[in-house]
C-alpha cells in the first residue's frame, strides 16, 4: 500500500499542483489540499477548526506552557478555531503536504447522537478537560479512510459519488480515536465546551462590533468568572487577548489581500485609535503594517 506522502504526490501530479504553495479546496467540499516547498518560520496564525492529515513535513504549535510537534503519520483534531504560533519544517528537503477536513456541525451531532445509543460515555471520559487542539498518531482505521478519501480525490465521478460518506467515516474514526473528545464535547449543547465554540463563531463573525466579556457571558448563561476560565481552559488565551488576535489576523488579511492600508484596516475590524493598532499589529507580527505592504510588493 504506498504511503500517504505518495499519495499526496500523486495528487499533486494528477492535478497539475507540482509549484502549487499554499492551501485550496479540493473536488471534494470542505476538503482541502496543502503544499508548501520551504519551511516557515514561527508566526501566529489562526487555525481553523477541523481535521488536519500530515503526510509529509512536520509542524510545532507553540503554546504559552508547553508545544504540540506533528508530523508525517499523524493526525491534528481542532475543535474550535484558535490563534497559534506555528512553525512548519520540510523534511529531507521534501514539501510540506497534507490535507485538512472541515467538520460540518450537523453531520457531527448526528454521528454523536448514534455513537451515544450504542455506548454512553461515561461521567469521567464527557467530564474531562477537553482542549481545543489535539494531535494523535494516525491508526489503521483512520490511515485506511485516508487512503480511500485520496484515492476519491484524482476520480472526479467516484469524488462526487463517495466523496460526502468518506468524509463522515473519517469524521467517526476521530470520534471513536484517543482525540474524539475534543469533538464529542461540542455536541454538547450545555457544556463549557460547546458553550465557548458558540462565543468563538461569534466573534469570528462580529469581531468588528463592540464586543464585552459580559455580553459574550451573558449570550451563552455563564458567570463572567467561569466563562473567562473555561474560555482559557479551551482556547489558552483571555477573551480579549483572543479577541485581538483575531481582529489582528483580519487586518492583516485586508492588508495582504487587497492592499487595505493600516488606518482603514484597523477601522474595518473595530478598532478605534489606530496608533494601538500599529502597536499591537507590529508586537504580534514583528512587522508595522507598512513593512508588510512593502514586503507585499518587493
Amino acid at each position: 500500500m504506498p504511503t500517504i506522502a505518495n499519495m499526496l504526490q500523486q495528487y499533486a501530479e494528477h492535478n497539475q499542483l507540482l509549484s502549487f504553495e499554499g492551501t485550496m479546496e479540493t473536488i471534494i467540499p470542505g476538503v482541502y489540499f496543502h503544499r508548501a516547498t520551504k519551511s516557515s518560520p514561527r508566526q501566529p496564525l489562526i487555525y481553523n477548526s477541523g481535521i488536519i492529515i500530515v503526510g509529509q513535513g512536520h509542524k510545532i504549535i507553540h503554546f504559552p506552557e508547553h508545544q504540540i510537534r506533528y508530523g508525517a503519520g499523524d493526525y491534528l483534531v481542532l475543535g474550535v478555531p484558535v490563534p497559534l504560533e506555528c512553525e512548519a519544517f520540510t523534511d529531507n528537503d521534501l514539501p510540506v503536504m497534507g490535507i485538512a477536513i472541515d467538520i460540518n456541525p450537523a453531520m457531527l451531532h448526528k454521528l454523536v447522537n448514534q455513537i451515544m445509543q450504542h455506548k454512553p460515555l461515561s461521567a469521567s471520559s464527557s467530564s474531562a478537560q477537553i482542549g481545543a487542539v489535539q494531535s494523535a498518531t494516525l491508526g489503521t482505521a483512520m490511515e485506511l479512510i485516508t487512503h480511500r478519501l485520496l484515492t476519491v480525490l484524482n476520480n472526479p465521478l467516484e469524488a462526487e459519488i463517495f466523496g460526502e460518506d468518506i468524509v463522515k467515516e473519517l469524521v467517526y474514526r476521530v470520534l471513536c480515536g484517543p482525540q474524539g473528545n475534543t469533538l464529542i464535547g461540542l455536541a454538547m449543547h450545555d457544556g463549557h465546551y460547546a458553550r465557548i465554540a458558540r462565543t468563538l463563531s461569534t466573534m469570528h463573525s462580529s469581531y468588528a462590533n463592540q464586543i464585552t466579556v459580559e455580553g459574550l457571558a451573558e449570550d451563552v448563561n455563564m458567570s463572567v468568572s467561569s466563562f473567562h476560565r473555561a474560555f482559557k481552559q479551551i482556547t489558552f488565551e483571555s477573551p480579549l487577548q483572543y479577541l485581538k488576535k483575531v481582529r489582528l489576523a483580519k487586518a492583516k488579511e485586508l492588508i495582504t489581500a487587497s492592499g487595505s492600508k493600516a488606518n482603514e484596516a484597523a477601522l474595518r475590524v473595530g478598532y478605534t485609535s489606530p496608533s494601538q493598532f500599529s502597536r499591537e499589529f507590529k508586537r504580534l507580527f514583528n512587522k508595522t503594517p507598512s513593512e508588510v505592504l512593502t514586503q507585499l510588493h518587493s
